[in-house]
């Protein structure tokens, strides 16, 4: 039952334009709301971003009335707490303030004051429409895409088919944490979706009509769409290499049942673990396996994630993991997978090109994905691009195409942030999926509105927990370090010609959250202006939105 609750220390709110507070609640115990003056108006929220809990007070508020977590990217409407950017699924809360008597209150629920968070409204109100949103996939993508329709209104069926056999999960604590229970990661319970009435069916599917706007699955059934939302994800690599087809234990990893299998294989530990690949689920899944493993990383580049970090930070990382006791080959080439000498079946070690045999109880593959469109592969009434994946708009509305969208692994967009310039890129983020599903709902709702912008962002829990926002379609040519990379404290700017393309960032939050909201504006500064020592969060960020 909400109750008025005094604010501790404050007698007035007597906050500037641009500025935030966090403020204790008095009478409950660890209560604490924050305050932000947006344009003038004071507002206050949940103290607490709804993702992973990092505190709102040290994220970034700009003039046009955004809060952003200064951890992972989650971004909210600083006057009434909606989401306005994943990863987020839950809203903050937002209370009531009240001057009087000297002090200052606000209106809540003491729980919800503790919790920090408001799930959205999913309900449908008033007479449901006859029209039938159908998505294929149950991942980051698929949730976003659901919860933006019914957040914002949308009165439709909604139909939710996922082969994954389990509702949305976090799958970044896959290679993260090699977390198995679906029920420790799940991100919503069956409650949930049947309040918003979504419909979930375990099924594949085999193939689309677009002509005739229905979709058929593995079996036998047909589902009509008005709209259809592609997000089938991504499907791991294999080498096509001698012995990795037909020996066991070589894992992949994407699915829950592939991290069982892995944690199986690990037992009570002491195992000789081979890991091919390595970039960021290679590195991540190294990370997690490395206490009370004899664990090696096999990499064809010079340094571990140098395709995306770059040589000199990527050495940062292996500095890291090796300290954990994780060895590395790199710039190896695998030859094939050998059979164990006791069991013929199994795998026994891996293979390289430079005549080196590593010895493995068992093998994870972390050599990427490729986008899951098999189901489309023969159809004639669309156009796969060369790899796999669907060229789409801003919109991300599929190309040639009517009422048919994309989004996650599977698109292939045009990336409008700094140094994209409209090329067509293909982001394999957890995040972009759901951010893209959010712009496919809002596209779906008001088809006249114009396309959100987002700057991608990824984090991953290597070293020191590694920020990274941006991105490199058309690569970069240079390196701005500053910090102590040494000591797992820096920040890399990426940069193409003078233009900032990429931040990374470790220890210093929350750089890339600022950097991320200077890129969306077109204010970031340029690679001179870093490099003469310009301070990123000494930089006013604009209300105006470039990109």
């Amino acid at each position: 039952m909400a109750q008025e609750y005094k604010l501790k220390g404050l007698a007035s709110l007597d906050l500037k334009p641009g500025e935030k507070r966090e403020v204790e609640v008095e009478g409950i115990e660890d209560g604490k709301v924050l305050l932000c003056n947006v344009g003038g108006k004071v507002s206050a929220l949940g103290s607490k971003c709804t993702h992973y809990g990092a505190p709102m007070v040290k994220g970034v508020l700009t003039g046009d009335g955004r809060i952003t977590c200064p951890w992972h990217g989650a971004c909210f409407n600083a006057s009434n707490g909606d989401i306005e950017n994943a990863p987020a699924i839950d809203a903050l809360p937002s209370f009531k303030l009240q001057e009087k008597d000297g002090s200052v209150y606000i209106t809540g629920e003491q729980q919800t004051i503790k919790g920090s968070r408001r799930k959205p409204n999913i309900k449908i109100s008033g007479s449901p429409s006859a029209e039938r949103v159908v998505i294929v996939g149950g991942g980051s993508g698929a949730l976003g895409t659901l919860e933006g329709l019914r957040e914002n209104g949308y009165k439709g069926s909604i139909t939710l088919i996922s082969s994954e056999g389990y509702l949305p999960f976090d799958r970044t604590k896959l290679s993260k944490a090699l977390i198995d229970d679906h029920s420790k990661i799940a991100l919503r319970d069956d409650a949930w979706f049947k309040e918003g009435f979504i419909d979930i069916v375990s099924d594949e599917v085999t193939g689309v009509d677009f002509a005739s706007k229905k979709v058929a699955t593995k079996s036998g059934s047909s589902y009509s769409y008005s709209k259809l939302v592609l997000a089938t994800g991504g499907t791991p690599k294999t080498l096509p290499l001698p012995g990795f087809k037909e020996l066991g234990n070589i894992f992949l990893l994407r699915t829950i049942p592939h991290v069982k299998a892995i944690n199986s294989a690990i037992g009570d530990k002491n195992k000789k673990i081979v890991i091919i690949g390595s970039s960021f689920i290679g590195m991540e899944v190294a990370n997690a396996v490395a206490k009370d493993n004899d664990v090696t990383v096999v990499g064809m580049e010079k340094a571990p994630l140098e395709r995306v970090m770059g040589e000199q930070v990527g050495r940062v990382f292996q500095k890291s993991l090796e300290k954990n006791g994780v060895k590395f080959k790199m710039s190896a080439g695998v030859e094939k997978a050998v059979p164990s000498e006791s069991d013929s079946s199994k795998v026994g070690g891996i293979a390289l090109k430079d005549g080196t045999t590593l010895p493995a109880d068992f093998v994870i593959l972390g050599t990427g994905v490729g986008p899951a469109t098999t189901y489309l592969k023969d159809n004639k009434e669309v156009e796969l691009q060369k790899d796999g994946s669907l060229k789409t708009d801003e919109h991300f509305a599929v190309s040639g195409l009517k009422d048919v969208y994309a989004v996650g692994d599977i698109a292939t967009y045009p990336y409008h942030g700094p140094g994209g310039e409209g090329s067509l890129t293909r982001i394999e983020h957890w995040n972009v999926a759901q951010n893209a599903g959010r712009s496919v709902a809002a596209n779906i709702i008001d088809p006249s509105a114009a396309a959100k912008a987002f700057i991608p962002i990824f984090w991953s829990a290597l070293g020191s927990q590694l920020r990274y926002c941006g991105n490199t379609p058309n690569g970069f040519d240079d390196l701005v370090l500053q910090g102590q990379p040494d000591e797992a404290k820096f920040v890399a700017y990426y940069t193409k010609g003078e233009t900032v393309v990429a931040v990374g960032t470790m220890g210093i939050d929350p750089v890339m959250t600022a950097s991320s909201e200077l890129m969306r504006r077109g204010a970031m500064p340029s690679k001179s202006d870093l490099k003469k020592g310009i301070d990123v969060l000494s930089i006013s960020i604009p209300a105006e939105v470039k990109i």
